[in-house]
């Protein structure tokens, strides 16, 4: 097989294991820039390609495909695509365990994207074994001091709040992540403490990392925040979840986002968008 220059100066070990494999599958992501370098080699090799998602907007790079924006998360169209193979039927304990655990974190604990087929499947896992206390606990409060320190910053440091336009920032310096060594992980589910004001509608959680600023954006009732990550900061995601990225300074970046927010004043306030 003819190489091209990416796959000569990937890892040897990467290289080697992607080049063996006779399938792949892509799964809570639905573009192959999303996978960097690596989604460049898998275009390159003409493998088949199965794609699971539920995000809006899937490139057409995969030989099937299984894309639904309006299911909870990606977990729940992989036991779709079991039942669909005839094998729910040996979906057992520890297989559920793992499908519940990626509906229970996308949902956040069912309080997003749910519906009646939502609940029916998870009834099916709840008897294949699923211990929900146990799982929730091992999510959930399993913080340790550092994050819990870390949190403590943002909220009382870091938050920002622009009452007209019913919005909250935290934005993080690249001396936060060294404060904290914040590590991957450290900072999930931190933009959610936003929404929990009864007068946030938007929220941003703004991130200064070593060569990009990342922006994570949540929101109230039908406010589309996957507009806005689109539209301004190359990024997709969900109407209430979405993400995106900015090569400009943490302060230019932040200013950006500000700026937008007269565009959205009137969906913003129209009571009518959030009850």
């Amino acid at each position: 097989m003819k190489k091209s220059s990416f796959l000569t100066t990937t890892p040897t070990g990467l290289r080697d294991y992607i080049e063996r494999a006779g399938l792949f599958f892509c799964l809570d992501f639905n573009a192959l820039d999303r996978v960097d370098k690596m989604g460049e080699m898998i275009q390159s090799l003409k493998k088949p390609v199965v794609m699971i998602d539920h995000h809006l907007f899937p490139e057409p790079f995969a030989d099937f495909e299984l894309s639904d924006p309006t299911a909870s998360s990606t977990c729940e169209l992989i036991y779709d695509f079991i039942d669909m193979l005839g094998h729910a039927d040996q979906v057992d304990k520890i297989i559920a365990e793992c499908i519940y655990t990626g509906i229970l974190t996308d949902t956040g604990s069912f309080k997003y994207s749910t519906s009646p087929k939502l609940f029916r499947q998870v009834a099916i896992l709840l008897e294949c074994g699923v211990d929900d206390y146990m799982l929730q606990d091992l999510i959930f409060n399993s913080m340790d001091e550092k994050q819990l320190r870390l949190l403590g910053h943002c909220l009382h440091n870091r938050l920002e709040i622009l009452p007209e336009f019913f919005t909250g920032i935290i934005a993080l310096t690249k001396e936060d992540y060294e404060k904290f060594d914040i590590q991957r992980g450290d900072t999930e589910g931190i933009v959610n403490y936003l929404l929990k004001l009864r007068n946030v509608r938007l929220a941003a959680f703004i991130t200064e990392q070593p060569t990009i600023v990342k922006l994570s954006l949540r929101s109230k009732g039908n406010f589309d925040v996957q507009e806005i990550a689109r539209k301004h900061f190359k990024g997709g995601g969900h109407k209430n979840a979405a993400g995106g990225a900015s090569f400009q300074p943490l302060r230019v970046t932040v200013r950006k986002f500000k700026d937008l927010l007269p565009e959205y004043e009137e969906q913003l306030s129209d009571e009518k968008n959030f009850f």
